[in-house]
């Protein structure tokens, strides 16, 4: 077959799929919805980007993490590089619209590659919506140019990833950011459990402590520069603080008793934590600056797991005040509040259902919480609003526990162990329950928390 009969058969079908009615008005314009329930996953495609220069691998790398990041989410289906009909892409044309929809696909994505003079780099890309036949604008200009060092192309990768989920789902970005976990090795009898830090996809992980003392429930600070979490340094579970970028690890205040379930105020200027002395748990705020500590509650309960609102007025906490641990929300000023069932008290319980409730998280959004259920001999990862209605069960295993949201609220992470004896591994689940994903680590996995997005 002659190029000029495969050119015109390529025409004639385009022509014959418009004609038929299989593509979408031209008028319509690319979203992908997020919350749909009968849902399909957008068809893109990310072709490799075009090179000026010599580091064709670096430049593959590249497409590859873009592509990544997005199948990652579950809304997107990215097409085979094998279907592509047009090859000679242009950043600065458009791409021939008839060619793509005839695989259907919806958006595309051309970039660029260049190696700069100075030793940089740097990646253009423009987003294309295939049936709408237009360019689609990011933050009002036609496409981004990044630039950076060549060591530090993941972060172009993910910022790229970022732009395009945004600009297709209307959700704020989760991509450029890193997760903070427990590494686990050793036998179950003589566990050896580290802090670790990896990308949001799993890559560039390494160690933060030696593995000396026991670590756990780390969590990041709104500036994602400092982590806050319980060590067994010394014998006695004490709070500390580590600085990412100096390594420099210090102890949190010298409480009696143990101090555990650290977590930063959204302010990021004080930490709130348990403190268990005399039999008797309450929760606590210190002052980073001050030192300073104060009592949030006083009640001859167990009180634990603190968790702040986004607006920094509310505290959500797990106590076994009612009997069973259940999930109670105070004001921070330890001010009377209006309770969801009426009447009013400075906490109220918002989770009624059967089974045990701990480890609640207040979502970035403000309008959910996320928790651990444990009912029935099985655990579930569940949100629940702050009016204690609408609780939905997202998983469920024979051990699933420790969630934490993602930046933008959309993405839940948390550790399961399948079956007794298990090893802990890291999965994430969306907020509609779909996409369940296991994160790949080096090692056993627990405790995960998911930093805000990198500056």
């Amino acid at each position: 077959m002659t190029h000029r009969t495969m050119l015109y058969l390529r025409r004639f079908l385009a022509a014959a799929v418009i004609a038929l009615g299989l593509v979408a008005p031209a008028s319509a314009q690319l979203r992908v919805r997020v919350d749909e329930g009968n849902f399909q996953p957008t068809p893109i495609a990310i072709p490799d980007f075009q090179v000026t220069g010599a580091n064709t691998e670096l430049a593959k790398q590249i497409a590859d993490v873009v592509r990544a990041d997005l199948a990652s989410t579950g809304l997107f289906d990215l097409q085979n590089p094998a279907s592509f009909i047009q090859r000679d892409l242009s950043i600065n044309a458009e791409p021939r619209f008839a060619d793509w929809k005839i695989i259907r696909t919806e958006g595309l994505v051309v970039g660029t590659f260049e190696e700069l003079p100075d030793g940089k780099v740097a990646v253009s890309f423009r987003l294309w919506d295939i049936y709408g036949g237009e360019l689609m604008r990011i933050n009002g200009e036609p496409g981004r140019r990044l630039t950076t060092t060549p060591e530090n192309w993941r972060r172009i990768a993910h910022k790229i990833a970022d732009s395009i989920y945004t600009r297709l789902t209307g959700e704020d970005p989760y991509f450029d950011t890193r997760i903070v976990y427990i590494a686990e090795t050793g036998p179950k009898t003589e566990r050896v459990k580290r802090l670790a830090i990896m990308d949001s996809d799993g890559a560039n992980q390494q160690y933060l402590t030696s593995g000396r003392s026991t670590v756990l429930t780390p969590r990041f600070s709104p500036s994602a520069q400092e982590i806050t979490y319980m060590s067994y340094e010394g014998g006695k579970p004490r709070i500390y603080l580590f600085n990412i970028e100096t390594g420099r690890q210090e102890l949190l205040g010298n409480f009696p008793g143990m101090t555990f379930s650290p977590r930063f105020t959204r302010d990021g200027q004080s930490v709130l934590l348990s403190q268990a002395q005399r039999g008797n748990t309450d929760i606590y705020v210190m002052n980073l600056r001050t030192r300073e500590s104060e009592r949030l509650t006083d009640h001859p309960s167990i009180d634990t797991s603190p968790s702040m609102s986004p607006d920094g007025k509310s505290v959500v906490f797990n106590s076994d005040r009612g009997g069973t641990p259940q999930l109670y929300i105070m004001n921070s000023d330890k001010s009377k509040r209006t309770c969801p069932g009426g009447g009013s008290d400075t906490a109220c319980r918002i989770t009624f259902g059967k089974g045990r409730y701990s480890t609640p998280v207040w979502s970035p959004r403000g309008d959910l919480i996320a928790f651990t259920k444990q009912e029935g001999g099985k655990f579930y990862i569940g949100v629940i609003s702050t009016d204690g209605k609408g609780e939905r069960l997202l998983t469920e295993a024979y051990l699933d526990e420790g969630p934490d949201w993602s930046p933008n609220g959309r993405v839940i992470v948390y550790f399961r162990e399948a079956r007794a004896g298990a090893s802990p591994q890291l999965f994430s689940v969306d907020l509609s329950g779909r996409n369940e994903r296991r994160m790949v680590t080096q090692t056993d996995a627990s405790d995960p928390a998911w930093s805000p997005l990198l500056q």
